[in-house]
């Protein structure tokens, strides 16, 4: 293990065993939240898409906008200033304080602030700055960085809060309850407030035509920050105006439930300041209220900082889209681990946060943390406007990866790898991105090649020169393959149950079916000809799946093509795709809109079906149930791939077990944590073991027999549990012999 991998796994542990149990907590609380929330809301997914082209018509008329809304400010007696980055940004708020001969200001909770460090940059001037939401005041006192997006504070538990205020304040009687907390810290906050002479909002949107900043907060301290002081700077990216109040709608109603899961915030505030309230003098609270606006100021502070850059960026240009909900944080396994400290870059965390970090701050904040989204797409249906974060995180990925030299071996890589990446790709993911070709290798050469990967010093090599774990169990390829197998068999195996279901479909040999879990695909192969369909396996190869995670674009866009090139005759033959490996599932619905013409994409997406869901349909139209093998009550444990989730097809396999008598409990966890080749990564392999193992603790497989769809899910439960696992259609296989 390389010296910058074992800092790597040591930081990660350390972010696991200092915050991991409260970001786990509150995470996990937020996404229930969120899970329930938009079940019982119908209108959800509509007002997705109308959320996500309102985004795309507002980011495209960007120019526009942000001339209209400086001609609203403007005409209600505020001013705007276009920042080019951070620095100019500061300058101007700084111009603005020195006009004001501010001594304090108090800030809102506010991202993009924290994005150009304004708080640091104030106080080099003698400015005291205090945040008046809970969780940045606390982490404020701790002097931290924020761990969430939306909740700055989520990495502290309620003891740790209440300790660090305890000490700071030197309290006669200690604090204790929440309550007696956030009352204190309210009286606190309060004071600075009314002694503050500039208050600093960000702003959820911006409305163009009418000037108007929407604070969307829990707590209702943005408020009193924007109209208590005289002066009020609100600082927003530019990717936040948006027309009008026509368009504002979708979002107030989607804004809330992707973060928390509440119907609405708390309090949704609009204002067209400067405001024409009177200000008021807290010195004298008896004196009756005199003056008006003109005692008030307003400064629109619109931040570039790259944006324009990302907008013109085809790839990028999707994060601009983001709302700011934390609900991809919240939905990702690996961050409800570590957190943003360890799944964030020098402002922005999460799923999200490798876009933006790209776009403001630069590729090398953005490779700090890239790697810990594995794409299993669990964020995809969690987004509010549809981004394709996992799509961001590869082209980012890729971007990193190829923006090294040329090293001491890549020599020995070019011509032996069949990918189409550069001299200079970095060697593990290369060797991980063509795992094809090891699988091919590891095949024609087992049984030997087995016990060679698990020597002594082939392990040790491994370890040093790809960062492969040694405590991970390397898979057993085996000599003859599921194709090999096919093609061997004597004469038509075949059994029609005479129900009259007679379906062609070729089954699409995965790498790891084809090559090591080899049975999975025999399984699907009888299960298939027993209710009465005939079964071909073609000569296709890997789906691009293995080299797109690992940010091989451009390998992964000729695989996609090759594989569609071999399964195109199929499909206009009427055959329908099988597959049984989820993920390669979602490479032909999902990932090969962007590598296929629209007619060949929507071809395939339309005709390919993942095993169970096939056999769920068969089923469903006729084919005899009882030619595959019946549970009788037997006790199953039931886990589905991230991504078959994703696709909203695991109640097909569940469907299918519990309609054959089978007894199934399932999980609840968004990921098993393997993720393909993430969990044999050295550093990152604890983080690995650890969201499987939080898997287990609210799953019930005492006394069950553990199945999984996704090869990943396999590997990691059988390694966890020290015992077998399966296949959901090795259960039903008519001749099985397991458990």
């Amino acid at each position: 293990m390389s010296r910058s991998t074992r800092r790597k796994a040591a930081e990660i542990r350390h972010l696991m065993e200092t915050e991991g149990d409260a970001m786990y907590h509150n995470t996990r609380v937020l996404n229930e939240g969120r899970y329930e929330g938009i079940e019982a809301f119908d209108e959800y997914e509509d007002l997705r898409a109308e959320a996500r082209s309102i985004k795309e018509a507002a980011i495209a008329d960007l120019p526009n906008l942000i001339e209209q809304v400086r001609e609203s400010v403007e005409a209600n007696g505020g001013n705007v200033y276009l920042a080019e980055d951070a620095a100019d940004a500061n300058a101007y708020i700084e111009e603005v304080c020195e006009g004001r001969d501010a001594e304090s200001v108090v800030k809102s909770k506010s991202m993009t602030t924290e994005e150009i460090e304004l708080n640091g940059h104030l106080e080099s001037l003698g400015i005291d700055v205090y945040e008046t939401d809970l969780g940045e005041f606390v982490i404020q006192l701790a002097d931290e960085a924020p761990s969430h997006i939306v909740a700055p504070g989520f990495h502290k538990s309620r003891e740790e809060i209440a300790t660090l205020l305890n000490e700071t304040y030197d309290l006669e009687d200690p604090l204790e309850t929440s309550q007696e907390m956030t009352w204190f810290v309210r009286d606190v906050l309060g004071e600075h407030i009314r002694d503050a002479d500039v208050g600093v909002t960000g702003a959820n949107f911006v409305l163009a035509e009418s000037g108007t900043v929407t604070l969307v907060t829990n707590e209702g301290n943005a408020r009193k920050t924007a109209v208590t002081p005289d002066t009020h700077v609100a600082v927003a990216g530019v990717e936040k105006l948006i027309p009008s109040t026509e368009e504002l709608s979708p979002f107030v109603e989607l804004i809330a439930r992707a973060a928390t899961g509440q119907s609405i915030a708390q309090y949704v505030t609009m204002l067209s300041p400067p405001t024409d309230s009177p200000t008021l003098d807290f010195d004298a609270p008896d004196e009756p209220i005199e003056g008006g606006s003109e005692d008030r100021e307003f400064h629109l502070v619109l931040l570039d900082n790259g944006r324009t850059a990302m907008r013109e960026d085809d790839e990028l240009r999707e994060t601009l889209y983001c709302i700011r909900c934390g609900a991809c944080s919240n939905s990702c396994a690996n961050f409800q681990h570590v957190g943003g400290h360890g799944f964030g870059g020098e402002t922005y965390s999460g799923g999200i946060g490798t876009g933006w970090e790209a776009g403001v701050h630069g590729l090398d904040s953005a490779a700090e943390f890239n790697d810990l989204c594995t794409g299993c797409s669990r964020c995809v249906n969690a987004c509010p406007v549809k981004i394709d974060i996992p799509w961001i995180n590869t082209v980012v990925r890729e971007r990193v990866k190829r923006g090294t030299d040329p090293d001491t071996f890549d020599h020995l890589v070019d011509g032996l790898t069949p990918d189409q990446e550069e001299p200079g790709f970095d060697l593990r993911n290369r060797f991980f991105g063509n795992f094809e070709t090891a699988a091919k290798a590891g095949s024609a050469l087992a049984p030997l090649s087995n016990w060679v990967a698990n020597s002594g010093p082939v392990r040790g090599a491994m370890d040093r020169w790809l960062g492969i774990d040694r405590r991970r169990d390397l898979p057993e390829f085996r000599r003859e393959t599921l194709r090999k197998w096919f093609e061997d068999r004597e004469g038509p195996t075949r059994t029609r149950a005479g129900t009259g279901v007679d379906r062609e479909v070729v089954l699409y040999p995965d790498v790891y079916t084809n090559h090591v879990q080899v049975e999975r695909g025999k399984a699907a192969v009888r299960v298939l000809e027993a209710l009465g369909v005939d079964v071909r396996i073609p000569d296709v190869g890997e789906s691009g799946r293995a080299p797109l995670s690992q940010g091989m674009v451009s390998t992964a866009e000729r695989s996609a093509r090759d594989a569609y090139a071999a399964l195109s005759g199929h499909l206009y033959a009427g055959r329908d795709v099988v597959v049984v490996e989820p993920s390669d599932l979602a490479m032909f619905r999902r990932e090969y809109e962007k590598f296929l013409s629209d007619g060949s994409y929507e071809r395939l997406a339309a005709n390919s079906y993942e095993v169970m869901e096939y056999v769920y349909g068969l089923l469903e139209n006729g084919a005899d149930a009882d030619a595959l093998a019946a549970g009788d009550g037997e006790r199953l444990a039931y886990h589905s791939h991230c991504q078959q989730r994703t696709l909203g097809l695991e109640t097909y396999t569940e469907a299918v077990l519990e309609g054959l008598d089978y007894d199934v409990t399932t999980s609840d966890a968004e990921c098993c944590g393997m993720a393909g080749s993430f969990g044999y990564k050295s550093e990152y392999y604890e983080l690995s073991a650890s969201v499987g193992e939080s898997l287990l603790a609210e799953f019930d497989t005492q006394g069950r027999w553990v199945v999984a769809s996704g090869t990943s899910c396999l590997e990691q439960l059988e390694g966890l549990l020290d015992r077998p696992t399966a296949h959901p259609i090795q259960v039903v296989d008519p001749v099985r012999t397991g458990p």
